[in-house]
Order: structure tokens, then C-alpha cells, then sequence
């Protein structure tokens, strides 16, 4: 890699100019207790900066509400656990990154028997949720925005709200699961993006106009690999308009594979398409240097293989394009915090190949775990 890399190009996203084009998204580590991130979790968000992230979301944090999630060990964004996470908050920022917390509810995915949906339906395989009633959708709201005022307290670059992947606030933009016919839900896009984009409008009056607002969003599911939440180019650009008015500043795109094309009669991925037509900034994901998706890791518990050095060549050449303006690189920063640097060293030979043993350790540095404790004392 030389320096006339698009992926070493600088970037300006809202009031942070980032080195190069790489993030690190949201990826759930276990490293919770009580809601509360452990020192641990803050020294392996650092460890990725030192390593040449420059943008780390931190993993998806329950919104202030009881109804958020019932995973034991998931973190909490709360007043409660507003201490934990400003300690991963200025380690990443010691480290030379910035952080974003990731807002989170998980819907009718929530298997104790309080899960929540926006009409009672979710999909075919799927525990059907309660429907929700306009209160609880309000008082979830406000859930969202107390967590977003605690991110902007302890000095988060901003948030990102979670739309994907099945969870609360992606049933609503998806018609498999949201038959509403209250206005906001229904076969029109427009109204199945109304609560998502009512959340983001009151993030923003409430946290200002340079506080980041990130939105990550699918289509597919993880009931549904097939699920769209728009059928075509017309509903996404319908989406992705109301969006950008409610005040999302970029929009981060989850993909299985990033360099499949969204729809046949074009090569755009969907980060591609959601750029074009929102004007928006947007981040593409999906198994960046690896050859298999992270269901495959997940259910079947296979190994990938490599896919560097052609993930590098096709990411630059559609950065160059212009197609998309990040790359939020997953599994591979976990199998290796230095994936970055090695990148830019001109070394990708040298980056570790993600196994899914990582997923049960996590590396950090034990000078970087040391000053997150004396910072902290």
C-alpha cells in the first residue's frame, strides 16, 4: 500500500476529519457486567485505534428503557453505566480515534416473554412479539434520546442508531413485520421509516447540530437473508430522503458480502445506491478481507480464508468511483487489531487471518489495560 491509496485519503465526516477511510463497527464481545463495559472492553476498543482505526462504535448498547434487551451480558447505556463507557470513550481518544455509541433495542428478538413488535408480527420461525402501543413507542423514544445525551455527556463523537439486522427499530422500516395502519407502518415506506426517523429528529434537536448521527441499516435479516426493506431503488431513495431531513449525518450500510451489487441491473453495492440518492455519506460493510459472511461464522462455525488483497483492490477501486466514502471492517480487526497499519506498512501478508476461537478471547495490550485503570482510579 502507498500513500495515494484512496483508503488512506482523509475524510471529513460532520466535525471529524478522519486519517483514512476505515471504521470499526459495532460488534458484540461478552465484556459486560451488569450492563457496564469492563476495563478490558476499553483497552480492545484502544488497542484498534492504536492500531490505526480511526473511528471505533462501540458495541450495541440497550437504550434507556427496561424493555431494551434481556441478554445478560450486553451493555447498557444508561446513567448507571455512563461512567464505564466514557472510560472506552477516552481510551480510544488517548489512543488517537473517536467513538461512537451505538443505540440499541431489540424488539421482538428478545426471548423472555417480553418481547415487543410493531404489530405483533415478525416473521415465519420467529416468536411473535406483542404489538406496541403508541405509549410504549413514545416512552422507547425517549429511551433512545436519554441514552444519546448520556453518549454526548461523556464525550462520544456521537451515536449510531440501530436499524438492522432484525432488531426493534429495523422491524418497523420492514413490511414482513410491520402491518401498522396508524401511519407507521403499512406497505408505504414513508410510513414505516416515521418512528426510526422521529427518534434520530429528536436526537438531533436534543443533542445539537455537530453531535454525529450515525444510522446502520439492512435488508436483510437474520430470519431472511432474501428480506428487503426496500423493493427497489424509488423505495430506498423515499427512505433514505426522510432520513437525511430527520438529520442522520451518514448512513452505515450492512451488507452479508460488500462487493455484491444491490440490484442486477447495476454494479453499486447497496452503501453505492444509498449514496447516490441520499447525498448522504455512507460506510459499507460485509466481510471485508475474508471469503465467507458473518452467519456463515456465526451458525455453521467455519473458518474463512483470506480475501485481501482482492477485498483491498475492489474497496479502492470503488472508492475511487466515489461509490461509497468508508469501510467498516469487522471480523478481519478482531482476528487483528493492526489489520490497518499492516495495510498502510505496505505488509498485508503479515495480517493474521479472523478464527472463530477469536471470538471467545479478546487481545489487548497490557500497557494500554494499565493506563485505562490509572485514568480511571
Amino acid at each position: 500500500m502507498t500513500d495515494v491509496s484512496p483508503l488512506f485519503t482523509p475524510f471529513r465526516l460532520g466535525q471529524l476529519d478522519l486519517p483514512n477511510r476505515f471504521v470499526m463497527p459495532a460488534m458484540q464481545r461478552g465484556m459486560c457486567e451488569n450492563g457496564r463495559p469492563k476495563p478490558e472492553l476499553a483497552a480492545y476498543y484502544a488497542r484498534r485505534a492504536e492500531g490505526g482505526v480511526p473511528l471505533i462504535i462501540g458495541e450495541s448498547s440497550a437504550v434507556d428503557h427496561p424493555s431494551a434487551t434481556a441478554q445478560p451480558n450486553s451493555s447498557w447505556l444508561t446513567a448507571a453505566t455512563a461512567d464505564a463507557w466514557a472510560r472506552c470513550v477516552d481510551a480510544v481518544r488517548n489512543a488517537g480515534g473517536q467513538m461512537l455509541l451505538q443505540l440499541w433495542h431489540e424488539g421482538a428478538v428478545r426471548n423472555d416473554g417480553h418481547a415487543l413488535s410493531p404489530s405483533g408480527r415478525v416473521h415465519p420461525g420467529k416468536a411473535n412479539g406483542r404489538a406496541m402501543t403508541l405509549e410504549e413507542m413514545k416512552a422507547i423514544g425517549e429511551g433512545f434520546v436519554r441514552s444519546a445525551r448520556i453518549a454526548r455527556a461523556i464525550g462520544a463523537a456521537g451515536v449510531e442508531v440501530h436499524c438492522a439486522h432484525g432488531y426493534l427499530l429495523d422491524q418497523f422500516l420492514w413490511h414482513g413485520a410491520n402491518e401498522r395502519d396508524d401511519g407507521y407502518g403499512g406497505p408505504d415506506i414513508a410510513d414505516r421509516v416515521r418512528f426510526p426517523a422521529e427518534i434520530v429528529s429528536a436526537i438531533r434537536r436534543e443533542c445539537g447540530p455537530d453531535f454525529l448521527i450515525s444510522l446502520r441499516f439492512s435488508q436483510w435479516k437474520e430470519v431472511d437473508y432474501g428480506a428487503r426493506v426496500a423493493a427497489d431503488p424509488a423505495e430506498l431513495e423515499g427512505m433514505v430522503t426522510i432520513l437525511r431531513e430527520a438529520g442522520v449525518d451518514v448512513l452505515h450500510c450492512s451488507t452479508r458480502r460488500f462487493w455484491e451489487a444491490e440490484w442486477a441491473d447495476d454494479g453499486k453495492n447497496l452503501a453505492g445506491w444509498v449514496k447516490a440518492l441520499s447525498g448522504l455519506p455512507t460506510i459499507t460493510v460485509g466481510s471485508v478481507g475474508l471469503d465467507t459472511d458473518v452467519m456463515t461464522t456465526f451458525i455453521e462455525g467455519t473458518d474463512p480464508a483470506s480475501r485481501i488483497p482482492e477485498a483491498i483492490a475492489e474497496l479502492e477501486a470503488r472508492l475511487e468511483a466515489g461509490e461509497f466514502d468508508l469501510v467498516a471492517v469487522g471480523r478481519a480487526l478482531i482476528g487483528d487489531p493492526d489489520f490497518v497499519t499492516k495495510l498502510a506498512s505496505g505488509d498485508p501478508g503479515a495480517i493474521k487471518t479472523f478464527r472463530r476461537s477469536d471470538l471467545g478471547t479478546l487481545e489487548w495490550d497490557t500497557s494500554v489495560i494499565e493506563e485505562v485503570h490509572r485514568a480511571t482510579a
